[in-house]
C-alpha cells in the first residue's frame, strides 16, 4: 500500500532536483503538476486493466468504457510514456505536449490549468543539458510512486498530500508562498463557524489554492454542496483547480481574475448569492482600486490623480463607503456581503486587526455594518499563525438571519489558547473547539469573551478593538509591606554575618 508518508517523502525528494536552481515559489508548479499527471496516469492504467479483464480484452469496448470515465488520457499524455522517454533530448517539449493534451481532452474540468507551466523553459532550467538532467531526475523520483486507487490508503490521500506540499512551500517561501495558503487549522475554524449544510452554495472570492473552500466542502459528508471561487493569480488558480480535482470536487467553478474590479460570479446580469462565504483576502491590499481607475491623463482634474468613488462600481458595493486605496480589507468585506444570501447567509472572513479600529471611511463602513445588524462576532486569533507574517489576525463573522443586535467578542490570543511553535504558532483541536463552542453559546466568559450590546458598541464610537470589551488583565497579588521589610532585614543580617566570617578567614590567612 502507498501511504501519505510515502508520497510526501517522494515529493520532498523531488524538491532536491530543483533546490539551488529555481526559487521554491516557482518549482512548486513543476512538482505539483507532475504529481497530478502521475495520479491521472495511474488511475487510468488501473481502470484500463479492470475493463480489459471485464471485457475479455475487447479493445473497442474498453475504449468506449474509458471514454465515459471521469477524465480522458491518451498514451502520449501518460506518465509511463514520459518516463520511457526521460532521456530524450526533447523531454521538456514532450511533457508540455502531454499537458496540452490533458487540457484538450478534459476541457470542461481542466481548461488552461497548465498554461503557466513550461517544462521547456530556458529561464527556469538553463541550457538543454542542465534542463534534461533536471527533468530526468524528476521523472525518476516520481516513478517510485504507485498511485493506483487500489494501492492508496484513503480516497483523500492524494489531495491531502497535495495540500501538504502547498503548505510546505508556503512555509519555505515565506510571504510569497503564504499569499496562496491559509493554515489548515485556521481554515478548519472558519469552516466550523459557518457550518455549511446540504444544498448550500459555498463561495470564496480570494480562494488561493482552495484549502479554505475544501474545508468548508468537507463539513457536508454527502458532498451535496456547490463550490465557487475566484483567484487573481493564474498559477495559484491552476493549483486550486487541480486541488479541487484531486479531492473529487469535479464540479467546482473556480474563476480567474480580479474579484473586485472584475467579479465573475455574475448570473443574469446580477451577482450570484451564496449561503456560505469564507475568505482570507490579502491583508490590507494596496491599490485595490486600480482596476476601477482610468490610466488616461485626461481623467485627472487640476493635476490631481483620479480617486476611487462609489459611482465607478457598477455593482454598487461601496455605497456605505469607499475604503482607502492603501487598504482593501473592507472592499472585500463589502463585496462578500453583496454576494451573501439574504435569508440564510453566513460569512466568516480572516482580516488584520486594523479593520476593528481604523477611522475615516473604514470607521463609517464599520458603523453601517453594525447598524444594519450584520456583524455577529469578532474573534481575535493568536499572533504568528500565518506564513510570512507575525501580525495577529481576527475573524469577523456576519449573518443575515440574526435574531438580536448583540455582537460576541472572543479573545483567543492569550497563552493557553494555542500551541507555541518554533517558527509558527498552532491552533490545536481543543482551541478550535473552545472558540466554536463559545461562539455557539454566545455567552460572556471571564477573560475570554463578551456579548456586547449595540449601545455599548455605540458608546465606544463603533470601535471594535477587542480589549475594549474583553478584559484580560490579570490582577497582581497585593504586596505585604511588613513581610517585605522583614525579608530585607533578614537578608541584611545574614549578609553581615557572612561578611564577619569572611573577615575572620582573611585575618587567619594574614591577608
Amino acid at each position: 500500500m502507498t501511504t501519505r508518508n510515502d508520497i510526501e517523502r517522494v515529493l520532498w525528494k523531488a524538491c532536491d532536483s530543483f533546490r539551488g536552481k529555481i526559487d521554491s515559489s516557482r518549482y512548486k508548479d513543476y512538482i505539483l503538476s507532475m504529481l497530478f499527471v502521475k495520479y491521472l496516469s495511474d488511475v487510468t492504467r488501473e481502470k484500463r486493466s479492470q475493463y480489459m479483464e471485464q471485457y475479455d480484452g475487447d479493445e473497442r469496448r474498453v475504449e468506449r468504457a474509458m471514454s465515459r470515465e471521469r477524465f480522458v488520457l491518451d498514451k502520449e499524455s501518460t506518465f509511463d510514456y514520459l518516463y520511457e522517454n526521460r532521456k530524450d533530448t526533447e523531454i521538456g517539449q514532450k511533457i508540455n505536449v502531454a499537458l496540452s493534451h490533458i487540457e484538450e481532452h478534459n476541457s470542461g474540468k481542466l481548461r488552461n490549468v497548465f498554461r503557466a507551466i513550461d517544462f521547456n523553459s530556458q529561464v527556469d532550467f538553463g541550457d538543454v543539458k542542465e534542463k534534461n538532467a533536471t527533468l530526468r531526475n524528476l521523472l525518476e523520483d516520481f516513478s517510485e510512486l504507485d498511485l493506483r486507487p487500489s494501492q492508496l490508503g484513503s480516497d483523500d490521500i492524494i489531495g491531502d498530500s497535495y495540500e501538504y506540499m502547498i503548505a510546505n512551500f508556503a512555509s519555505d517561501a515565506g510571504k510569497k508562498g503564504g499569499e496562496f495558503f491559509t493554515p489548515s487549522q485556521v481554515s478548519e475554524l472558519v469552516a466550523s463557524l459557518v457550518k455549511p449544510k446540504e444544498n448550500d452554495r459555498i463561495y470564496d472570492p480570494t480562494c488561493g489554492s482552495g484549502g479554505l473552500l475544501l474545508k468548508a466542502y468537507k463539513k457536508v459528508p454527502s458532498g451535496k454542496v456547490a463550490v465557487y471561487g475566484q483567484e487573481l493569480n493564474a498559477q495559484t488558480w491552476a493549483l486550486c483547480t487541480m486541488n479541487m480535482f484531486l479531492h473529487g470536487v469535479d464540479d467546482a467553478r473556480i474563476w480567474q481574475g480580479d474579484t473586485l474590479a472584475n467579479p465573475q460570479n455574475i448570473e443574469d446580469d446580477k451577482f450570484m448569492t451564496f449561503q456560505v462565504v469564507v475568505a482570507n483576502p490579502p491583508f490590507s491590499l494596496d491599490k485595490w482600486d486600480s482596476g476601477f481607475l482610468s490610466n488616461d491623463s485626461e481623467n485627472k482634474k487640476n493635476g490631481k490623480k483620479e480617486k476611487m468613488n462609489a459611482s465607478l462600481d457598477v455593482w454598487k458595493r461601496f455605497d456605505w463607503g469607499v475604503p482607502p486605496s492603501s487598504k482593501g480589507d473592507y472592499a472585500f468585506v463589502l463585496h462578500m456581503l453583496k454576494c451573501l444570501d439574504s435569508a440564510h447567509g453566513r460569512m466568516a472572513v480572516v482580516l488584520p486587526h486594523g479593520v476593528l479600529f481604523r477611522g475615516a471611511s473604514e470607521g463609517r463602513i464599520r458603523q453601517q455594518l453594525i447598524e444594519m445588524n450584520l456583524l455577529d462576532a469578532v474573534i481575535g486569533l493568536p499572533a504568528n499563525l500565518f506564513y510570512g507574517t507575525g501580525i495577529p489576525a481576527c475573524i469577523l463573522v456576519f449573518r443575515k438571519d440574526r435574531t438580536d443586535d448583540k455582537v460576541l467578542f472572543i479573545d483567543a490570543s492569550g497563552e493557553g489558547n494555542y500551541k507555541k511553535g518554533k517558527n509558527q504558532n498552532i491552533l490545536r483541536d481543543e482551541d478550535i473547539k473552545r472558540i466554536v463552542d463559545t461562539y455557539e453559546d454566545r455567552e460572556t466568559v471571564d477573560k475570554y469573551s463578551c456579548l456586547a450590546s449595540r449601545d455599548e458598541i455605540k458608546e465606544n464610537d463603533y470601535n471594535l478593538n477587542i480589549p475594549r470589551y474583553v478584559e484580560t488583565f490579570e490582577e497582581e497579588e497585593l504586596v505585604d509591606i511588613d513581610e517585605v521589610k522583614q525579608n530585607i532585614a533578614d537578608i541584611e543580617a545574614e549578609l553581615a554575618e557572612v561578611q564577619a566570617q569572611l573577615s575572620e578567614y582573611l585575618s587567619e590567612l594574614e591577608i
